[in-house]
């Protein structure tokens, strides 16, 4: 991250935070101040989520000291620190961050190695109740319904209608409360969507369970999937293209 990237997004985080820190957690009041100024409280949270991302916590930084430096950079007066000053500024940030990036990978493997674990004793459990079947690979299914058309390739196009879950239930991502059928092509999608569409029939449903390493592995996937996680989908195969 470059000094000028930072000054930019610790600038606009400033227009939320310098107003709102007396705030803290009253959502009331964030409300209020997100209704008057929604372009400012959009700016500040967009850039809030980014900067947690890159791993800033609260408290990293003195809101009075930030407004300071805001108030300089908008009136385009010389910083109150030295080059050399803000060279120092900038190491020590970035020395703040790659800490913080470790100790979230070294928190994600640890989540990674559990989820592992459980998934694999979930998907043993899973394999001896009663309709539950294998593809040679590891992905397991159950028919609900069965269609009597094609099945596609791995070039083709289908049409489906999906819901995901976690093991434990919780919902990530479904088409069907959306409205609207998913189309893609076969190759495109995870490996053990891949395994299974290919041997469905249009007109199927099947309860697909998915081990990790034919889902997203260890990286997850957009914060909702975790790492290592096992998968559930109710598909139908609607159509191919």
């Amino acid at each position: 991250m470059s000094l000028r990237t930072i000054g930019v997004a610790l600038a606009v985080v400033s227009l939320t935070i310098s107003a709102g820190q007396a705030m803290g957690q009253d959502k009331k009041a964030n409300k209020a101040a997100a209704s008057e100024n929604p372009m400012g409280y959009f700016l500040g949270v967009s850039v809030g989520q980014q900067m947690a991302q890159q791993g800033f916590k609260n408290g990293d930084f003195d809101v009075s000291s930030l407004a300071a430096g805001v108030a300089d950079g908008l009136e385009k007066l010389e910083p109150a620190l030295s080059a050399e000053e803000l060279k120092k500024v900038q190491e020590d940030i970035e020395k703040l961050l790659r800490k913080r990036q470790e100790e979230m990978m070294a928190e994600q493997k640890k989540a990674g190695a559990l989820n592992k674990e459980k998934g694999e004793l979930w998907l043993k459990q899973n394999a001896k109740k009663e309709g539950v079947k294998e593809i040679e690979g590891g992905v397991q299914y159950k028919v609900l319904k069965a269609g009597k058309g094609g099945s596609p390739s791995e070039s083709d196009t289908v049409r489906v209608h999906y819901t995901g879950t976690l093991t434990n239930g919780k919902e990530f991502d479904s088409s069907v409360k959306r409205g609207e059928p998913a189309e893609f092509r076969v190759g495109q999608v995870i490996k053990g969507w891949q395994m299974a569409l290919q041997k469905m029939k249009v007109g199927d449903k099947w309860m697909l369970y998915i081990p990790s390493d034919l889902a997203y592995g260890e990286r997850g996937s957009r914060g909702a999937i975790g790492p290592n996680e096992v998968l559930v989908f109710e598909v139908e195969l609607l159509g191919i293209n």
